[in-house]
């Protein structure tokens, strides 16, 4: 008798936590992570706050565990295609499809990707595992297929690895702000096709001089927000700025939803009533973060002297270098509310969503000058390798925000745009010795 009410017991609270989650994945997925109160989970699950919070401690417990359940069910169909496919096949475009048809699955893993982050949320340890084990899967998968003779024999498994995971994980991300330009599966599918090509390959037949000028002009660089000169008084001027280093660092860590005008006034050491005499509401004063993100990085993508776009292309691991040097800060603001402005009601989703936009432009421009230079070779699309460079930097951001010992930003930056954009060679002479038609190019 005690056994079967145990029993019973058991599987009453098994289900009681089953209905929980399956509340939380859909009121996160309709109305977003920070727009989502326990209550309403509470009340879209039938039970009480505090019976929620008998099976879950926090909000972020909660999306941790939902999230989990997609990520194990991932793994599992990962194993699954892996074991049904051809040796040497390349299965990640396969799974992407998967994920692009669980309803929710991408919305939710961007919302976890930003909020946790910070070394201090309850999911960074769990999601730092995640990006560890999908490492180790993809490189198994990548092995295979060079041992095939599927991808070129040159190629490094363990970088190509990590950049092809985060360039997959920056495309979950900007689908969601372009939809009508973003094709995760068709982008990873040409990727894919490119490994089959040797490192820097570019066809014979598109070997060409220097040109006499490089093309041009630049586009420039796009900027969402404007930063308006401030005529206050120099005390005012420093406590404007005050407030918005603050309201960054808690931005970062804890989310622009979980954050409010109190923490962000007791941070300051001044009072509410002061705060929204310069700032007269928390939307007004996460813009001004937003520029002030803007024009610093603005500041780090200045380079002096820099003559054609190829050679523009080619800096940028310095600026990123510096960024993860000097300023983690602006990455870290960046990968939570880009992640956090996923639902369309959050005030920074048109932010992002422009941004977006504009950046995918100002660097199919600059792919387009280098092409036009001869420094990016014919086979290459501009709009697509810059679609892939803003998907793979912003993924490279994040694995590194989980891991920053195991992932080099601008080395692996370094690496893919060496790839991309090769040493551009002399054309051979016809009757050079050693010259053969249809030779394979050597970098």
């Amino acid at each position: 008798m005690t056994t079967t009410t145990n029993g019973t017991r058991h599987a009453q609270a098994s289900a009681t936590r089953q209905r929980i989650l399956s509340s939380a994945h859909e009121l996160f997925v309709s109305h977003g992570y920070r727009s989502t109160s326990l209550r309403d989970i509470a009340a879209a699950a039938s039970v009480s706050h505090p019976g929620l919070l008998g099976h879950f401690a926090s909000k972020d417990e909660l999306l941790a565990e939902v999230v989990a359940e997609l990520e194990a069910d991932n793994e599992a169909v990962f194993s699954d295609i892996a074991a049904a496919s051809e040796p040497g096949d390349l299965i990640f475009a396969a799974l992407a499809e998967r994920n692009a048809r669980t309803e929710g699955y991408l919305e939710l893993f961007a919302a976890l990707t930003g909020e946790a982050s910070a070394p201090a949320h309850p999911a960074h340890a769990r999601m730092r595992e995640r990006y560890a084990r999908l490492r180790a899967l993809s490189a198994d998968v990548l092995e295979d297929a060079k041992y095939h003779g599927v991808i070129a024999s040159d190629r490094d498994v363990d970088g190509e690895t990590v950049r092809h995971t985060a360039g997959w994980d920056g495309l979950q991300l900007v689908s969601q702000y372009l939809p009508g330009q973003v094709n995760v599966v068709e982008m990873l599918e040409e990727r894919e096709s490119l490994w089959a090509m040797p490192l820097g390959w570019r066809d014979p037949d598109d070997d060409i001089a220097a040109p006499a000028a490089p093309a041009g002009p630049f586009p420039e660089l796009p900027s969402t927000t404007t930063v308006e000169a401030d005529p206050g008084y120099a005390v005012g001027r420093r406590r404007r700025t005050q407030i918005v280093a603050d309201a960054m660092r808690l931005f970062a860590r804890d989310g622009y939803g979980d954050t409010s005008l109190r923490d962000i006034a007791d941070a300051v050491g001044v009072s509410k009533s002061t705060l929204l005499h310069h700032y007269a509401s928390k939307d007004v004063l996460l813009s001004a973060v937003l520029a002030e993100r803007d024009g610093a990085i603005s500041l780090h993508q200045e380079v002096a002297g820099v003559r054609s776009a190829g050679e523009m292309l080619r800096s940028l691991p310095e600026g990123a270098e510096r960024s993860a040097r000097d300023e983690p800060g602006l990455i870290e603001v960046y990968a939570v509310l880009s992640c956090e402005a996923v639902p369309a009601g959050h005030p920074a989703h048109d932010y992002f969503a422009t941004r977006f936009a504009d950046v995918v432009a100002y660097f199919t421009e600059l792919f387009r000058l280098a092409q036009v230079d001869g420094d990016l070779p014919e086979h290459r699309d501009p709009a697509h390798e810059a679609l892939w460079l803003i998907a793979m930097w912003d993924g490279l951001q994040y694995q590194w925000l989980y891991d920053r010992d195991a992932v080099d930003i601008a080395e692996q930056l370094r690496a893919h745009l060496a790839d991309v954009l090769p040493a551009r060679r002399a054309p051979a002479l016809a009757n050079s010795p050693g010259s053969s038609p249809g030779s394979s190019p050597r970098r």
